[in-house]
Formats: C-alpha cells, structure tokens, sequence
C-alpha cells in the first residue's frame, strides 16, 4: 500500500540566505516532489522550507479523489507523531512556569497512576515519557471516550508489564506520551485539546492546527488514500487517534512551518511574548539516551541526528495513508 499524503519541511545546507538562493533551491526540490509525486502516485503534497528566516510554502496535487481540492499552504494534514513535539512544548511551558518539573516522578501530579511492577511505578519521571525510556510496552490503543479518554487509557495500565527499568533503554512508546498527556489534563484540570490550544496553538497563532476530528475536517482536509487493485481510492472511515498526544493533532504545512520557526527561535512568539526559555528550548534538543544500535539519540521529544557533523533535530509521523516529517537544523537557522 502506498502513502498518499505527505507533509514535510526540510532543507538542504548549502542554500544561502537570501530570498534568490532560496527561491532557487526550493524551485529545484519542488521539481523533485513532481516527479516522485508521478513516480509513486502520490495524491497531494505540503512542502515548506525556512532559512534564516526566509520561507516558502507550497502545495501540490489535490486532498481528495473523490472530492479533488488543490493542496494549498493552508490545508489541514493529520500530523500524526509529530503531535509528540506539540504536547513536549506544552509540558516545557508548564514547567517554565513551575507547574510541572520534567525531571519529577509522573506520580507527583497522577498520585493514582501506577503500572504493573510497583518499584517503576514510583520511579517513572516525566522525562522518560518524553524520550520513549518508560520501559513498559508502547504501541497500546485506546478507545475514544471523549473527554475522559486519557483517564480511562491510565486506568488500563495498572497491570502493565515492565520490560526494563525507566530511564535505561530507547523503545518507541506511545503509551508514555498518553501519560504525558494525562499529566498535562491534571495539572490544568483541562481536556487534552484544550490544553494544547492554550498552552501551544493559540499563543503561536496557529489557526490551523487541531485536536479534534470534526474541527479539522471542518477546514480544507487532506483526505488519506491508498492503491487498492490499481486504483487509487480513499481510505474510510478516518479519524484522528484517540490518544491525542501520541497522534492525534492535525495542521497546515504553514502553521507547522511557523512551527518549526518558533523551535529556531528564542522562545517568544512573533508578538513578542515569552513562551518558553531559550534554555528549554535547548533542553528539548539536548540527548537525554543514545537509541539502541544507533548513533541517534533522544531530546525531550525531538529525534537527534547528526549528519555530515551538523546536529538536527526531526519527528517524522505515519498515519492511515499520511507520511510527515519535520526537521530542524539550528545551527543553520534551517
């Protein structure tokens, strides 16, 4: 099956500051979408690109077979595990403002939370959820039951296996970030979209970007697709994951490029508001555990890489017929 959708932002070292180098740069990578986009029958494309902050968005292709839109700048994509980043920046917010410490027992805010082995109960800190070192099983579903989801999904845990004790191996896990998640609604005794609107959406003025099934598909949608019998078809029923912060927001290639901006930047808002410390800014990009059999290592929420000796920071999300990906290149300004 092939992926339909895709949403990036990325760049390429060489590409100079002015508006000239980047227009031609980007011209070039947008030759290279249309021509993979053929290759693999892609349906619909956002693509944006930031440097020194200069930026260029585009669309290309169109949201829905059955109902074909242009892809613009402005269409919503569901961004999957990228949605990670988004609730790493709420709990980095609350614990700028000493709601949260990020190095404190998940406990101290969930005095009911507890898993099955009792020792990684007490143990389990909020930084672990934040880099995937929990130690239990990750890849657990949960039922949507509205408002009430993640407090339900944490009632499922009590008898959860431990495999390893938190904080010592590297294992994708998207049952941390429910915790994570369920911190965040107990500290500002909100719902999950409610605190990533207040904490994240609103103050970067992201207009598009969602938590909720029926207000992003209320707004240009990218629908999800997939080759069935050599036809093109869309993917149904979809709907964003019930377990919000391990993927289930949804954004504009331009609302996540401003974004990406706002992670190169000094942590104020374009308005001039201070949303987090350059030094949390910082901390999420800093290694907290190098990942297994790999010279990659894990931030508070950002995957590290080094290539070619330059550190970047990326999340990438696959979601029923979507690919995402975002990456940063701060030293670069990329």
């Amino acid at each position: 099956m092939h992926r339909r959708h895709f949403l990036g932002l990325a760049g390429a070292g060489a590409l100079g500051a002015g508006r000239i180098q980047l227009d031609d740069r980007f011209d070039q990578i947008s030759h290279l979408i249309e021509t993979k986009m053929a290759e693999y029958r892609v349906t619909g494309v956002a693509f944006g690109l930031s440097k020194n902050g200069v930026s260029e968005r585009r669309g290309f292709g169109i949201t829905n077979i059955d109902n074909p839109q242009p892809v613009t700048p402005d269409t919503v994509f569901a961004i999957a595990s990228i949605s990670k980043t988004v609730v790493g920046t709420a709990l980095m917010r609350l614990h700028d403002q000493g709601r949260i410490d990020v190095e404190a027992p998940v406990r101290q805010y969930l005095p009911d939370f507890r898993v099955g082995d009792a020792a990684a109960t007490e143990d389990v800190r909020i930084w672990h959820l934040m880099t995937h070192t929990p130690g239990w099983e990750g890849q657990l579903g949960t039922p949507d039951r509205g408002p009430e989801t993640l407090a339900n999904f944490i009632e499922t845990l009590e008898d959860l296996p431990q495999l390893a004790r938190p904080g010592e191996v590297w294992s994708y896990n998207n049952a941390g970030w429910g915790v994570a998640g369920r911190v965040l609604e107990a500290v500002t005794d909100s719902t999950i979209g409610e605190a990533l609107h207040d904490l994240v959406f609103e103050p970067l003025d992201l207009d598009r970007a969602f938590s909720r099934t029926g207000e992003a598909m209320s707004y240009r949608f990218a629908a999800p697709h997939s080759q069935r019998g050599g036809r093109t078809v869309v993917n149904r029923p979809f709907q964003l994951p019930a377990n919000t912060p391990a993927g289930g927001c949804a954004m504009s290639v331009e609302n996540l490029l401003r974004f990406a901006e706002f992670h190169l930047g000094d942590g104020t808002t374009p308005s001039g508001e201070r949303l987090l410390t350059r030094a949390s800014l910082e901390a999420m990009r800093t290694p907290r555990i190098q990942k297994n059999s790999s010279t990659d290592e894990m931030g508070l929420g950002w995957h590290l890489r080094t290539l070619g000796g330059v550190r970047t920071a990326q999340h990438g999300g696959t979601l029923s017929g979507h690919s995402l990906h975002v990456q940063l290149v701060p030293e670069r300004n990329l």
